[in-house]
């Protein structure tokens, strides 16, 4: 596969996935000669057109050329979509074309959501009664000073906020100062709160927002306002995740590790809106096996 300029560059997680595809690539430059470029075409080559400038009149004529013979041209917004699942976003304030198709979901699908968030949540609530219950043992015993669970305001559904509740996995008073994400191996985090962290059991207490209407099982994770007005000043259509409720998981979090900066940000934006645009039943499950997985594997933070 050709890949014809930079304006979007492909990270550790994209290439890892790309392997997984069987998908080898090779970046081009935009302002590449033309002869050059032929000599570089291979037979069974996928064109992905990732410039930034537009592409010249010898190009388009030689493009015109190719496609007559049936090679394959695709977009890096398109590419993106197709093969990683996740919505191109630029960085600076340009095309923004896309967002036309961002939109809340229909009143059939928010119903669709609503029930699975029921007939799926009661019982997994029942399962996991038992987990919850030792795990505020645990917390209690590990870390008596402070309370079982913890409550912190998030933003949710066009930009309100809510009280999201989570079982503590860190010492009291853990943040001093302004807000800062938490890392991997945090100090802040007794025993079994780190061992709640990477398991998503500091989540559980999140199915009572589920039931009262706040969340859904899947979503877009709720951020703290602090965060969330920083990004909507660095990333553009970042207000775009609260159209819908957020979620206990969401395809941000079962494709994309734990996200500790405005990049990470940006990235899980993509698989965020991804979600919103192509919401289904099957991606609603297909989330959930796969949220099911990490669990099982123990990659939360």
């Amino acid at each position: 596969m050709l890949v014809i300029g930079k304006k979007y560059i492909f990270n550790e997680h994209d290439i890892n996935q790309l392997k997984k595809l069987g998908i080898s690539f090779e970046y081009i430059d935009e302002n590449i000669n033309l002869n050059t470029f032929k000599k570089k075409l291979k037979k069974n080559t996928i064109i992905v057109l990732n410039n930034k400038i537009p592409i010249s009149n010898e190009y388009l004529t030689y493009f015109t050329t190719l496609k007559l013979k049936g090679k394959k041209f695709i977009t890096i917004d398109l590419f993106l979509e197709k093969y990683l699942k996740k919505i191109y976003i630029p960085r600076e304030n340009i095309n923004l074309d896309f967002l036309e198709e961002i939109k809340p979901l229909k009143k059939s699908q928010y119903i669709q959501k609503r029930i699975l968030d029921y007939i799926i949540g009661i019982p997994f609530f029942i399962i996991t009664l038992p987990i919850m219950l030792y795990a505020s043992y645990k917390i209690k015993k590990e870390s008596p000073q402070g309370n079982i669970i913890f409550k912190q305001k998030r933003v949710g559904l066009n930009g309100k906020e809510f009280v999201c509740y989570k079982f503590r996995s860190m010492i009291p008073n853990a943040e001093v100062g302004k807000p800062e994400f938490a890392k991997k191996n945090d100090p802040r985090t007794f025993r079994w709160g780190a061992f709640m962290r990477k398991t998503r059991i500091d989540e559980l207490p999140q199915l009572i927002n589920v039931f009262k209407g706040e969340m859904h099982l899947v979503g877009p994770r709720p951020e703290r306002k602090y965060w969330v007005d920083i990004f909507k000043k660095t990333i553009p259509s970042y207000d775009q995740r609260h159209l819908i409720k957020p979620g206990i998981t969401g395809w941000a979090q079962v494709n994309y590790p734990y996200g500790a900066n405005e990049y990470d940000a940006w990235q899980k934006l993509m698989y965020d809106l991804y979600y919103i645009k192509n919401w289904s039943v099957r991606l609603e499950i297909l989330t959930l096996f796969k949220t099911i997985k990490t669990i099982l594997k123990g990659s939360g933070l």
